[in-house]
Order: C-alpha cells, then structure tokens, then sequence
C-alpha cells in the first residue's frame, strides 16, 4: 500500500465536506515534544469546530498517511527530530525503504493531499527563493509544486529568511495566484507585512473560495 487515507478524511470527501490537509514537518521539527503533538491535535480541533475534517499527512512505516489518528500524531511528535523531513522527490523512496517516519513538507503534503482529492491545505509558510539564488540556484520545491498541483495553499505568506521579492516574481513567472486576505500587505511568517504587496486582495471567506473554485475550472481546461 503506497496510500491510506483514514476512514473520517474517506468519509467525509465521499460526502462532499470541506477537508482541510496539514502538514507534519512542524510537528517534528518545528516544536518539542510534547508540545508538538499538542499543538497539531489542538489545530485539528480548531478545524473541526468550524465544520471542516482535518487531515494531517506523513509517512509510516513506508505509507503515506492521510488523516493522521490521534496516537499517531502523539507517536509523530515523540519521534521528534528522528522523522525523515521529506519533499515531493523523496516520496518514492520513503515508500520503497518503508520509512519509519516521514515528515512531510508543502511540497509534499499538496501532492498527497492531491493523491487523496484534498483540495485545500493550510501550513505556516511556504518556502522560497533563498537569498543569493542568482548564485546557488537554490529555489524550494515548495514553488514547483504549487505551480502543478491544484491544492489551494492557505498560509502566512513565505518564511522571512527568504528572498521574498524574488520568489512573488517567480510565483508570477509559474502562474501561481497570491491572495491578500483582507490586506495588501504580504506576510512574511512571523509578520503580517513584509514590505511587499498582495497581488490580489479578497475581501472575505467567500470571494476566496469564489477565486478558488474559478482558478482550479481554468486549470482544468488544460
């Protein structure tokens, strides 16, 4: 099995309800235990209590996982550090070696949440163009991955150690959309303004979702 998507997450796409994917790096790398299991579960309730199913990804014992268990996210988090952090190019191999745990990334959260039909995915922020990527070529997979998977990414804009100009000229240049909500500064993670601007501003909940569902319609005509 390369795939298992948790009978709630299989229900509820079944039924047409709102499923929000969550990535697992932050759990493993991003706290220490036990705050970061309690943190992850706490999100999970947070999305629960305004109507939609969570789903938090990773790789288990060479599975990819959709819609992690409660003692799976405990186990996750005690893990810690010792959680592979993998992107959209290791997956393969993570299976294949049947990886005890692998923390999933933007990259590769959208491209499993994707697998399993998820629309929507929410994370802190994505990453980037580093800063001298003229010289290293160093440009995250994350962006890659936005421009050819339609998975919305709902997010605090790109992580502030990273080139932030550079990488909305290379969303642009991928034809990747970047809201504004309700503001037309761009976040930078840990700050609501990053010096630069939203390309769009949407007004409220509904009109992102209007936006959404009329951008993932273009990308279908392809």
């Amino acid at each position: 099995m390369v795939l298992s998507v948790s009978p709630r997450v299989r229900e509820a796409l079944a039924q047409g309800r709102a499923v929000v994917a969550l990535e697992s790096t932050i759990i493993s790398h991003g706290m220490p235990w036990p705050q970061n299991a309690e943190t992850a579960l706490e999100v999970e309730q947070v999305v629960l209590a305004h109507g939609a199913v969570p789903a938090t990804i990773a790789v288990l014992d060479g599975v990819i996982k959709v819609g992690l268990e409660p003692d799976e996210i405990r186990a996750f988090g005690k893990a810690g550090n010792k959680a592979r952090k993998l992107s959209s190019c290791d997956l393969g191999w993570a299976v294949a070696s049947g990886l005890e745990f692998g923390a999933t990334t933007v990259a590769s959260t959208m491209r499993a949440a994707a697998l399993a039909g998820i629309d929507v995915f929410v994370t802190g922020g994505i990453g980037g163009v580093h800063r001298g990527a003229e010289v290293t070529m160093d440009v995250s997979a994350d962006l890659t991955e936005l421009s050819r998977t339609p998975v919305a990414v709902v997010c605090a804009g790109i992580k502030s150690i990273l080139d932030i100009p550079k990488t909305l000229e290379k969303l642009e240049t991928f034809g990747i959309p970047v809201l504004g909500f309700q503001s037309n500064q761009f976040p930078a993670f840990f700050t609501a303004d990053s010096g630069c601007s939203a390309p769009i501003v949407a007004r409220d909940e509904m009109e992102c979702a209007r936006i959404i569902r009329r951008f993932s319609k273009v990308w279908n005509l392809s």
